[in-house]
C-alpha cells in the first residue's frame, strides 16, 4: 500500500507543484484548499500532468469541524501545511485576519494529527524568519530575528508550535522548510504561478509586464550595497522546491529522521540581483521589459540568501534547476495562461 500524503493549500502554486512531485515519487495525494486564493484550474493540471485522479477536498483548515471530515474519510500518515495567508504588505495592513487564519489553520492541522495520530508533518516556513541576517549566507543556526510583517511573524510562532508540539506529543515528527524565493513553473506548463489581482512577486510581475498585462514594472532600489545597487535574494526553482518536500516526507516515513523536530534551508545557495534577473529573463525570453528604477519599498532586506549544506548532506536534495531554463518555463506559463503563442 502506498504512503498518503494529505496537501492543504494544495491547489496554491508551490502545493500543486508539491502535489505533482508527490505522485511521481510514489506516493497518493489527497489535496485540501479553500480556493481563497487558488482555482480549480492547478488541481486539473496536477491530474493531467501525473494521470492521477487525485481526490480534492474544498475546505477551509480554520474551519475544524469540516476539516476534522478529512481525517475521517482519508487513511494518511503526513500532512505537508501550505494553506496561508502570505502577502506581507497586506499583513500589515490586516494583521488579525493573517493571526487568525495562519496561526487557526496550523493549529488545527496539528491538533488532529495528534487525535488521529498521524505522525509526519512538513511546515511550510519562510526565510523572511531571518530577518536582515548579520552573516551571509544564512545557516539553521542564524538566528532569527524580530519579523518585520505579521506574515513573518506567524511563520516564527508556526514553527515554535511545531517544534513545542512534537516536544510535547510522542510520536508526532515535524520538519520545518525555510524557503528562500520560489519562482519558475513546471516544465508541461500546465501549472504555475497565477496571483489574483496585483503580484506580490517579482517574476510574476516580469511575466505580466512581458505579456502587456502591467504596463511597466517597478524595480524598488538601486542604491544598495549590492553588487548592482538592487536587491539581492536567492531564486530558487517550485519544482526543485517541491522536491524537498518529497524528500522531506520521505526522510520521516522511512524514519531517517536524526530528531523529531528538524529544520533545513531550501535555496540555491546562491544570490542574484533583482537587475541581474530581469536580464537573464530578457536574454532566455529573447525580450525587451520595460521597468524602471523607483524608491526602496519599505521592509525589503537588502540580500539574503542560503547555505544549504544541510538540506544537501542530510537529505540529499539539491537545487537542479538554473535560473535560465526557470525563467523560461515561467515565461512558458504566463503564454500558456494567456493564450500567447
Amino acid at each position: 500500500m502506498k504512503e498518503c500524503v494529505l496537501v492543504t493549500g494544495g491547489a496554491g502554486y508551490i502545493g500543486s507543484h508539491t502535489a505533482v512531485e508527490l505522485i511521481e515519487a510514489g506516493f497518493d495525494v489527497v489535496i485540501a484548499d479553500n480556493l481563497s486564493n487558488s482555482d480549480m484550474g492547478a488541481v486539473e493540471g496536477v491530474r493531467k500532468i501525473t494521470g492521477a485522479d487525485v481526490p480534492f477536498v474544498q475546505v477551509d483548515t480554520c474551519d475544524r469541524a469540516a476539516f476534522e471530515k478529512v481525517f475521517e474519510k482519508y487513511s494518511f500518515n503526513s500532512v505537508i501545511h501550505f494553506a496561508a495567508s502570505k502577502a506581507v504588505g497586506e499583513s500589515v495592513a490586516q494583521p488579525l485576519m493573517y493571526y487568525r487564519n495562519n496561526l487557526t489553520s496550523f493549529i488545527n492541522v496539528v491538533e488532529l494529527m495528534k487525535q488521529y495520530g498521524r505522525p509526519n508533518v512538513v511546515f511550510s516556513s519562510s526565510a523572511t524568519v531571518y530577518g536582515e541576517a548579520d552573516t551571509l549566507p544564512v545557516t539553521e543556526r542564524t538566528p532569527r530575528k524580530p519579523a518585520t510583517s505579521p506574515y513573518g511573524n506567524t511563520k516564527q510562532m508556526c514553527e515554535d508550535i511545531l517544534r513545542d508540539s512534537v516536544a510535547a506529543y510522542p510520536g508526532l515528527r515535524g520538519i520545518a522548510l525555510r524557503y528562500f524565493n520560489p519562482v519558475g513553473a513546471h516544465p508541461s506548463a500546465l501549472i504555475g504561478e497565477l496571483p489574483r489581482g496585483v503580484p506580490n512577486n517579482l517574476v510574476p510581475f516580469i511575466t505580466q509586464t512581458a505579456a502587456g498585462i502591467r504596463e511597466c514594472l517597478s524595480v524598488f532600489g538601486d542604491d544598495y550595497n549590492t553588487p548592482d545597487g538592487s536587491c539581492v535574494r536567492d531564486y530558487i526553482d517550485v519544482v526543485d522546491l517541491a522536491k524537498a518536500h518529497v524528500v522531506a516526507i520521505a526522510r520521516m516515513t522511512q524514519g531517517k529522521s536524526k530528531a523529531d523536530y528538524e529544520i533545513f534551508n531550501i535555496g540555491t545557495g546562491k544570490g542574484v540581483s533583482v537587475l541581474e534577473l530581469v536580464r537573464t529573463f530578457e536574454e532566455v525570453n529573447h525580450l525587451k521589459l520595460n521597468y524602471k528604477i523607483v524608491e526602496r519599498r519599505a521592509g525589503d532586506v537588502e540580500s539574503i540568501w542560503a547555505d544549504t549544506t544541510l538540506a544537501n548532506d542530510e537529505l540529499g536534495w539539491h537545487a537542479e534547476r538554473t535560473l535560465d531554463q526557470t525563467l523560461r518555463a515561467a515565461w512558458e506559463w504566463e503564454k500558456h495562461v494567456r493564450g500567447i503563442k
